[in-house]
């Protein structure tokens, strides 16, 4: 670990960014000048001023993705900042860039207040055709998102809540073939670990797509109405989730449980609470860097299809399985913002780019490098974003 902490800051003092601006227009004598920028520069101005929709077809709005952050919930970090976390956000503009062509370009905003991050956001929106909040910590990520949806016509996409649900939806399709529960979809026991900004948009894409009955579970143990300590969107969830109201810690609730999905912290899940679930048991465990527990302990304890973060291990929830597609698939038909649905057509067709025959216990998500990836969640956002009637093109 050392030798790796040490060749990334030795990397990332070398690169002094991962991105930069090239000109997509020659500047290389007075002709060149006038027609890129002033005097031909105005007849795209006013063009644009008669029709503002021609920003798409004059500018380069049409391709470029604002990646924000506050800095309060970076990585695994926690509250770091703006600054510290612009790393992070250089990463993602680059992974835009490599896998989707998408130009993506970095903000960090100093404020913690809401109202001012999401007037900031809608002051600049003009400039973007997708807006990629990430690493803003919960409850406040979904205020800020719903009033920026309100606000901007453009897509607004909170990629550590959405990402990370339509990754593990998709893993989830996938485990439930390989472990034979296909006939009991709807009637499925599945427990949640962690309640935050992921844990939350997971549970809402589990229960939209029909798996069964979630338990969502925080450091008090199970989320239920009128718990205690649940926050204003953890009581908006228990009405939907938990319908015997359970009650209890994690190893309490997780008995009989066909799945597990872990987005808290190290070492939360045991092999005597995998021994307690259902046979043949589906085991998430995403907390980063060390999972809720590690494959080979929940391997052993019987669990047949297992899952992390983790690049090291088979079946890696990674968000750049969908944003890259996702936003691809919204610009290329100018739509207008990303529904429920388009989440679910993503999640299905990374799926699907399994083909079922191929299907085992430590394949159940495609690689990230897989070329089909991108290709097929364009494909599948931007056609429910035609039968929406979203797409402006």
């Amino acid at each position: 670990m050392a030798d790796k902490r040490e060749i990334a800051l030795q990397k990332h003092r070398e690169w002094q960014g991962k991105i930069e601006v090239i000109s997509r227009a020659p500047v290389n004598n007075k002709e060149e000048l006038s027609i890129a920028y002033t005097p031909g520069v105005a007849e795209p101005c006013l063009e644009i001023n008669k029709d503002e929709s021609l920003a798409y077809e004059y500018t380069r709005k049409g391709n470029l993705v604002a990646v924000i952050t506050d800095g309060t919930a970076v990585l695994g970090l926690g509250d770091i900042g703006p600054s510290a976390g612009m790393p992070v956000m250089e990463g993602k503009c680059a992974l835009f860039k490599r896998f989707a062509g998408v130009d993506a370009f970095p903000i960090c905003v100093d404020s913690k207040d809401p109202k001012v991050i999401v007037d900031t956001i809608v002051n600049i929106s003009k400039s973007f055709g997708g807006i990629n909040l990430e690493d803003i910590s919960a409850p406040r990520c979904f205020e800020i998102e719903r009033e920026l949806i309100e606000r901007c016509d453009i897509p607004v996409f909170h990629d550590d809540q959405h990402g990370t649900a339509i990754i593990a939806a998709a893993a989830l399709l996938n485990a439930v073939k390989v472990t034979g529960r296909q006939e009991r979809m709807g009637n499925l026991k599945i427990v949640i670990n962690g309640a935050g900004a992921a844990g939350i948009s997971i549970a809402k894409m589990v229960n939209q797509i029909g798996f069964g009955d979630i338990i969502l579970c925080d450091k008090d143990g199970a989320v239920y109405e009128g718990a205690p300590s649940n926050n204003s969107e953890q009581e908006r969830m228990a009405k939907v989730t938990n319908k015997d109201n359970l009650q209890g810690k994690l190893a309490d609730v997780i008995k009989d449980a066909d799945i597990f999905v872990g987005v808290s912290r190290p070492n939360m899940l045991t092999k005597d609470m995998i021994r307690s679930m259902a046979k043949d048991p589906i085991v998430f465990a995403m907390a980063n860097p060390t999972p809720e527990i590690m494959p080979q302990e929940a391997l052993e304890a019987g669990a047949a299809v297992v899952g992390t973060g983790r690049s090291d291990f088979p079946n890696q929830v990674n968000n750049v399985l969908a944003f890259p597609g996702i936003f691809r698939g919204v610009l290329d038909v100018r739509a207008s913002r990303i529904t429920d649905s388009m989440k679910e057509a993503a999640a299905r067709a990374i799926a699907a780019v399994i083909p079922e025959e191929e299907l085992r216990a430590d394949y159940v998500l495609p690689d990230a490098f897989n070329p089909a990836v991108v290709d097929a969640v364009a494909k599948a956002v931007a056609e429910e974003a035609v039968r929406l009637g979203l797409a402006r093109v």
